[in-house]
């Protein structure tokens, strides 16, 4: 639980009703300038106020994630161990005086007729870093996921997350995000959780959301988003389709090319997902589509991204046995994600929030990893200038996790 400071006065984060009209008061005041604190560290942190779907929302300044305490709820670890510090600012630009982000984007948002097929999901290169300036399709997934919160994880989450409660704070995690000539959340499709009774309405109101894309606008045609959890693959009438778990009487299309290409782009990721056989994987998939005449969505370009049972993101098996001992562990931490980032350059996998005096980064040394990746990794490790906890798998066993600090 939050506390802020709005004004003279004092709220908690519980108290939603209280603090709407503190800060609806405030917004229509002389002192409209006068910044909410977060007084998790005294004499508290600045932050800023964002307005979604009609109500004021209190927002973590940027930059600022690691100057809040990390008992915070709007701690983060510093952008370095991850991807996101790579493409904030640049891809992704907060606008305080609006409350909205914009996001400059690595694919296109409408099809020109004759386009060919780009290559699935994009972001994965040679080199240790991608272009930063825009966000690639599996970043924009990665971004979505990591504002939603569910990069974070507390004991007291066990049992709470599932397919509904993701797709609602994906959701809301779009509603304020902008790119050029579209607001991300008026084309962004989550599939609603399939239910029976409702099963004709749910069909109706997706209808209505893909005419959005139905007709071309100044010669080019519109493309959606879609973010959702795959049941399956498999072949169609002509190519490929993907299918969504809670939309299985829609399927996606999609040619043998991109499917092949998927394949190849991300092996680990099906290697990962076709090996499970406890349901502890979700493979999730964004996508950009088209519409065609018949309401058919046919796919674009596609990104895949692995979760485990909590809905945590995973890499690869390291990344899932790690993880996997966190949370039966009831530790607190928070998943690094790549963004951008190839897989050929290091990131901390998790980052321990219930260490003293401070968190704790946690690397994993990958099988086999090259002399530029070790030389990588040391490199961000000295740099972040935190306490630090290593594996290297396949030559060791899983030390001994770092201690939590006492209650």
């Amino acid at each position: 639980m939050t506390t802020y400071r709005i004004g003279t006065s004092f709220f908690k984060s519980e108290n939603e009703a209280e603090i709407q009209r503190a800060l609806t008061k405030l917004q229509g005041s002389q002192d409209a300038k006068v910044r909410p604190l977060c007084m998790c560290k005294p004499p508290g942190v600045e932050m800023y106020v964002s307005k979604v779907s009609g109500k004021y929302v209190i927002k973590r300044m940027p930059d600022t994630g690691s100057t809040h305490a990390f008992t915070c709820e709007s701690y983060e670890p510093p952008q370095g161990l991850s991807g996101r510090g790579e493409v904030m600012g640049q891809a992704i630009q907060e606008d305080l005086k609006e409350g909205t982000t914009t996001l400059k984007l690595a694919f296109s948002m409408s099809k020109q007729g004759g386009r060919e097929a780009p290559t699935p999901g994009d972001g994965e290169a040679d080199s240790v870093k991608t272009d930063g300036k825009k966000l690639s399709l599996r970043g924009l997934l990665h971004y979505l996921w990591e504002e939603a919160g569910f990069n974070r994880w507390y004991p007291a989450m066990a049992g709470r997350r599932n397919y509904a409660v993701i797709r609602k704070y994906l959701l809301q995690a779009a509603t304020d995000k902008k790119t050029k000539g579209a607001m991300i959340g008026d084309r962004l499709y989550v599939p609603e959780p399939f239910s029976l009774a409702e099963k004709e309405e749910i069909s109706k109101r997706r209808v209505s959301f893909f005419m959005k894309a139905a007709l071309p606008v100044k010669g080019a045609k519109p493309l959606l988003v879609c973010i959702g959890e795959v049941a399956e693959f498999g072949p169609a009438r002509y190519g490929q389709q993907v299918t969504f778990r809670h939309a299985k009487d829609r399927p996606f299309m999609m040619n043998d090319d991109i499917y092949t290409r998927l394949r190849k782009r991300f092996s680990k990721e099906f290697e990962l997902w076709e090996s499970d056989e406890g349901n502890r994987i979700h493979l999730m998939a964004i996508a950009t589509f088209s519409v065609g005449p018949t309401g058919t969505p046919s796919v674009e370009e596609i990104a895949l991204m692995v979760a485990n049972e909590n809905w945590i993101p995973v890499d690869n098996a390291a990344d899932f046995a790690l993880v996997k001992i966190m949370c039966d562990s009831e530790r607190m931490f928070f998943k690094g994600m790549r963004y951008n980032l190839s897989s050929n350059a290091p990131l901390a996998c998790v980052t321990a929030i219930d260490t003293a005096p401070d968190p704790t980064a946690m690397y994993i040394l990958p099988v086999a990893a090259s002399e530029d990746y070790v030389k990588a990794l040391n490199k961000l490790i000295e740099e972040n200038k935190m306490p630090h906890w290593m594996w290297k798998a396949g030559e060791e066993d899983l030390p001994v996790l770092p201690p939590r600090a006492r209650q």
